[in-house]
């Protein structure tokens, strides 16, 4: 289960992304917090379309500028591209800090911060991708992709139920916006001083023409990555919405304070981390994993919007989680055990558009159905919409390999 550890420059990256994982939740939480606070009783801001609009910004970059991230990534070394990437998110969750500590903080203030930091992932998160496989080879690839989720959700188990209480304990949310910009040191000294040449880089990919539609072209005419990216793509529009749905339930459904709000984005996250760990015991994701993963996720989001009460709605935050870490772990390490290396770049940036892209589109949806009836209703439909584009994504598949493979021009237009 934990074998990828053994390597010492991924054991460094893991540790170091570990801390600063849970500076991130922190920080998310807080932004939550931050937004229904400045909106509360306002005349202008709805708390539920202000927090929607929010999580819109921080995704929508990737919709628009994904690919070109992917296409640096393969052009230039990975390592330089992350350190300058951390450096500039720890500088922007210093300035939101500095103001909310100040009393200046403002709605649009939020807004630019999650537009920018989302123009700076869409360069850091699929070269980070793509990083993994340097450090640990491909035999490993797939659990280290799943250790990677299991970080992420450990910080996700701890993160939001941290941020609840010190919320309450330091009176606001600012102190967590400059503890998150300390905790980026964690990363960027794992990337410092890692051995070079223990390293596995791919070869830089020389500058050209066309790089963004061969991408394109790659993943379109291999079903075993197109199966996996459309898949990914339909659930992802609704699971990254997810948390915004936990706080709208949270506040607005069960009436419960910052510290209730944190224990519930805790239960989510103990599914999400007891299913990355699942995930680090498979050899590798087959098919059935990826379609019990998606369908899974929506069923239980569904339950989740029908819980009773509010004991009932944490404890099917659990099997939710891990039916959407199981999809997500199960996807990713597909793709990139499909994708050659010199590939890996823009393969891996057109799988992180689609995983992220679609998060403004429904980040808005959800904001917006739960203001028109309520954080049940945008809960369970957005569900629905989940097990839909489930088959919506194999039969895409299917029309698209069939086309692409017969007349791959007029497919591409």
């Amino acid at each position: 289960m934990f074998r990828s550890l053994k390597i010492r420059n991924y054991r460094m990256f893991a540790a170091g992304g570990t801390v600063s994982n849970v500076g991130t939740w922190l920080q998310r939480t807080a932004q939550d917090w931050l937004v229904l606070d400045l909106t509360v009783g306002s005349q202008t801001h709805s708390s539920a379309a202000a927090l929607g609009t929010a999580t819109a910004l921080q995704f929508l970059p990737m919709l628009l500028f994904g690919m070109f991230g992917g296409v640096l990534a393969d052009r230039y070394p990975k390592r330089p591209i992350l350190i300058t990437a951390q450096i500039l998110m720890a500088a922007l969750a210093l300035t939101i800090g500095v103001l909310t500590m100040t009393g200046s903080a403002e709605v649009w203030h939020v807004y630019v911060m999650a537009f920018t930091l989302g123009m700076i992932s869409c360069v850091e998160v699929p070269t980070r991708q793509a990083f993994v496989v340097e450090m640990v080879g491909r035999r490993d690839l797939p659990n280290a992709i799943a250790l990677n989720s299991s970080i992420f959700n450990l910080a996700r188990v701890v993160g939001p139920a941290l941020a609840g209480v010190l919320i309450s304990m330091l009176g606001g949310t600012g102190p967590l916006f400059l503890i998150n910009a300390l905790t980026f040191g964690a990363v960027i000294s794992s990337l410092v001083f890692m051995r070079k040449s223990e390293l596995n880089p791919a070869e830089p990919v020389p500058r050209a023409k066309g790089q963004l539609r061969e991408g394109l072209r790659y993943v379109l005419r291999r079903e075993e990555l197109l199966m996996p990216v459309l898949l990914i793509g339909f659930v992802s529009v609704f699971s990254q919405a997810f948390s915004m749905s936990i706080a709208l339930m949270a506040r607005e459904e069960f009436d419960a304070g910052a510290s209730s709000f944190g224990l519930a984005s805790s239960m989510f996250a103990v599914g999400a981390l007891g299913g990355a760990l699942l995930a680090a015991r498979r050899v590798r994701p087959t098919k059935k994993v990826l379609f019990a993963g998606a369908l899974g996720f929506g069923l239980f989001q569904i339950a989740t919007g029908l819980a009773p009460g509010y004991l009932a709605y944490l404890l099917m935050l659990v099997p939710t989680g891990i039916a959407l870490i199981t999809i997500n772990t199960a996807a990713n390490a597909s793709v990139q055990l499909a994708t050659s290396p010199e590939m890996r770049g823009r393969v891996m940036g057109i799988y992180m558009l689609v995983f992220t892209g679609g998060a403004p589109l429904g980040a808005a949806l959800v904001g917006w159905l739960s203001e028109l009836g309520g954080p049940r209703a945008g809960v369970i439909l957005a569900g629905a919409l989940v097990l839909v584009g489930t088959g919506l994504a194999v039969l895409m598949t299917r029309l698209i390999t069939r086309r692409v493979g017969a007349r791959p021009a007029l497919a591409m237009a």
